[in-house]
């Protein structure tokens, strides 16, 4: 993760937790003048609203899907604290890229809750440098009681996966930036089951790529498609009759003479899976003279630690499953206040489901 002295700084109007105040039910926020980075990667350089890409009634039923999960029958707790209005704080906690706030506003509105976003801080991208001492406020949940507890926690882990995802994603990118690597650093479908869409977003906020999506985006021939096919050629042949022109086919090759053969016969990416790194270069080297319109990808094992080994002019993308399968999540919290506080000078979030 870059570090403050490391990036962009740029002065920002943020709440912050008093670091006196231990008494998380009672925090008193302070307003002040605060430093609040932003990565130099160009993350934010003309910013996309990745949320636009978000298919309304898939996010929607998978909402439901987690919420029903988490209570598939009374809530007893939900008894206890009864159904008045309140209003709820969510506090950032840890240093990290602010990820995945379309999830959090899918769950309180299926609550039939309103969030509203601190618009200064709560940017999608963007490096946020909270702390368990200094607490950033990020947005005010309002609603019936028992409806902010029933989504607090599903709530949370969404928004911290997704962020811990977009920070991995952030750094690996800047990493292979800051040595002047201009190719892709891309996930894997290596994904959560039934969580693959939010994994999938924090890549694409932290600055990634995602890879293929699914089985259907595109066609990925691995060992075992190979092996039952009997060859490359005939495996890559046969999915060009089904793919057609507009699908992409990617086959994985465990050697230089497999991505020949692959490229030969209409292959349009190879991936050099598990290759030592010198190997690799002057693999990919041969490759790219041979067939220069041919995607290069590295694979396999590599990690954001190990990476820059692997960074080459003729590798085009270099995939890591450690994204989606090895990140640290990014602490958040949310706490109810027994008094309604005003929201008048901030502005609803745009993205409602």
């Amino acid at each position: 993760m870059a570090s403050p002295s490391s990036c962009s700084i740029r002065t920002l109007n943020i709440l912050i937790c008093n670091k006196m105040n231990s008494d998380d039910n009672n925090i008193m926020p302070i307003r002040t003048s605060d430093t609040f980075s932003e990565s130099s990667s160009g993350r934010n350089m003309g910013k996309s609203n990745f949320a636009a890409l978000l298919p309304k009634a898939q996010v929607e039923a998978t909402v439901r899907q987690w919420l029903d999960d988490d209570m598939p029958s009374f809530d007893v707790g939900g008894l206890v604290v009864g159904t008045k209005s309140r209003e709820a704080q969510l506090w950032m906690k840890s240093p990290g890229i602010f990820a995945g706030r379309p999830f959090f506003d899918a769950v309180f509105h299926a609550l039939n809750c309103t969030v509203v976003w601190e618009e200064s801080v709560a940017v999608e991208g963007e490096m946020v440098w909270a702390t368990s001492d200094y607490k950033i406020l990020m947005a005010t949940v309002s609603g019936p009681v028992n409806a902010l507890l029933q989504g607090e926690r599903t709530a949370l882990n969404t928004l911290s996966r997704c962020s811990g995802v977009a920070t991995m994603s952030a750094e690996a990118v800047d990493m292979a930036r800051a040595i002047g690597w201009t190719g892709l650093v891309a996930g894997t479908r290596k994904t959560t089951p039934g969580f693959r869409i939010v994994e999938k977003y924090g890549l694409l906020v932290g600055g990634a790529a995602t890879h293929r999506l699914d089985l259907s985006q595109m066609v990925m021939l691995k060992d075992n498609h190979i092996w039952s096919a009997g060859s490359i050629t005939n495996a890559v042949k046969l999915a060009r009759k089904a793919a057609g022109f507009s699908q992409k086919i990617e086959v994985e090759c465990q050697n230089l003479q497999e991505a020949l053969e692959a490229s030969t016969a209409g292959a349009d990416i190879v991936m050099l899976d598990n290759f030592e790194p010198m190997r690799l270069k002057a693999d990919a080297k041969i490759i790219k003279e041979k067939f220069p319109h041919v995607i290069v990808e590295a694979s396999g094992g590599i990690t954001t630690e190990t990476m820059n080994d692997y960074l080459s002019e003729h590798v085009d993308v270099l995939s890591q499953g450690k994204l989606t399968q090895g990140y640290a999540c990014v602490d958040y919290s949310l706490k109810i206040f027994a008094k309604k506080k005003s929201t008048t000078h901030r502005r609803r979030s745009t993205m409602e489901f």
